[in-house]
């Protein structure tokens, strides 16, 4: 588990900044070890537990927005972004105007393309990551680019 979590985590917690938990990303890969840890007898091979780990990853952060959307909902004030120094510096300002893009995009192409690109995972393991079939993996990516290649040009 030990060589697990320094293998991973700093790749998990882009992961998790890139998909929208920039407050707290590092809860979110705690947690998903924590999950982890907890279910190990269910693993079929310990060969398993990366694509395991960034399924939980993309699982709590869906669940962490799909709260905070409600929160915000039905908060009487706004709330204001703040991105911590951490998520600051995890991205350069080249990539910043492409996480802004990002995040505009539905929740399931978004975390199609930062699996493919960012984490450069194989459609099949994007696929076991979301859930989905390797269809719908291509499927989001496609629409995901088309849209992202949009917000692109009109940032430009």
């Amino acid at each position: 588990m030990i060589r697990l979590f320094d293998g991973h985590h700093a790749q998990l917690v882009r992961l998790a900044v890139l998909l929208g938990a920039e407050q707290d990303a590092e809860d979110v890969v705690a947690e998903a070890f924590c999950v982890l840890h907890s279910r190990w007898y269910r693993l079929r091979a310990p060969e398993a537990a990366p694509a395991y780990l960034r399924s939980v990853v993309c699982n709590l952060v869906r669940i962490r927005i799909r709260r905070l959307q409600v929160s915000r909902r039905h908060a009487d004030v706004e709330l204001f972004h703040i991105a911590s120094a951490e998520s600051t510096a995890l991205l350069h300002e080249d990539q910043r105007q492409v996480v802004d893009a990002l995040k505009n995009l539905p929740t399931r192409q978004r975390e199609a393309l930062v699996l493919r690109y960012w984490m450069d995972l194989k459609e099949r393991e994007i696929a076991e990551a979301m859930g989905i079939s390797t269809g719908a993996v291509k499927s989001h990516i496609f629409r995901g680019m088309h849209a992202l290649s949009r917000a692109m040009e009109s940032h430009r």
